[in-house]
């Protein structure tokens, strides 16, 4: 929960706190109903990194003198103090993802600390955290398919349908169950990506021409699958690396 800080307080409670830790300060009023739907947004977003991050409130309307001396010219206005000074802000009410994301500059969540544990149970704890985030559900299949719980992976990234890396997970379940670039997967397991790009690929130049496919599979199908185990592998890459530029031609030229 947020505090409510006064000028006789500000000191104290927000310049002095700032040095041992990063203070998220809401400038709100009772009246403002954008404040009111920020609210909930900031407090999550605090509760998730307890003990690394504070939030406090300030009623602009009882500590005008505070509004001015930050500058406060529209509210919500939510500025960040470190070290007795403003480091970032933003004026108005953000979605939660955005808000989420601008808490991310400064500490990370629970979650995120349990995402780079990278160990299964703690993925599992992180996805219960936020659901909503793509990259942890990839992260939990990936450590499901490493003990080979396809079913299982494919639970962990059922509900981000239209992420890239997501929807390439759930793409090698359905292609593993078809047998159909099982050694290319093998070469991501061990490492090898660029061994993975080649043998996928090389799997859409073989296709057959007649309309079906290994694991009954029709060609549309499978060509699809392959594609997006493809775009989910580059998804992944840095996108200036030259060899990600080279397996997206060739992914073009074989589509």
């Amino acid at each position: 929960m947020s505090v409510q800080v006064w000028e006789e307080t500000f000191d104290q409670l927000v310049l002095q706190r700032s040095h041992e830790l990063p203070v998220v300060v809401d400038f709100w009023a009772d009246w403002c109903g954008p404040c009111k739907a920020l609210s909930p947004a900031l407090e999550a977003a605090a509760a998730s990194r307890q003990g690394k991050i504070e939030l406090v409130k300030v009623d602009v309307g009882a500590n005008q003198r505070l509004g001015a001396l930050f500058r406060v010219q529209g509210i919500p206005a939510v500025k960040v103090f470190r070290d007795g000074k403003v480091i970032d802000e933003f004026t108005g009410a953000l979605p939660p993802a955005e808000v989420e994301a601008f808490f991310d500059r400064f500490v990370a969540s629970r979650a995120d600390d349990l995402l780079a544990a990278g160990d299964e149970l703690s993925l599992r704890e992180a996805a219960e955290l936020e659901p909503r985030r793509a990259d942890i559900g990839v992260a939990l299949a990936k450590a499901r398919l490493g003990r080979a719980a396809e079913n299982a992976a494919l639970d962990a990234v059922a509900d981000h349908e239209g992420d890239f890396a997501a929807d390439g997970i759930a793409a090698r379940v359905r292609l593993s169950e078809a047998r159909l670039g099982t050694d290319a997967f093998d070469a991501l397991d061990r490492g090898d990506r660029d061994g993975a790009l080649d043998g996928l690929i090389q799997a859409l130049r073989e296709l057959p021409r007649n309309g079906t496919a290994p694991g009954a599979l029709n060609q549309d199908e499978a060509r699809d699958l392959l594609r997006r185990a493809v775009v989910g592998i580059l998804s992944e890459s840095d996108p200036a690396d030259p060899r990600s530029r080279t397996y997206r031609r060739k992914l073009a030229a074989v589509l």
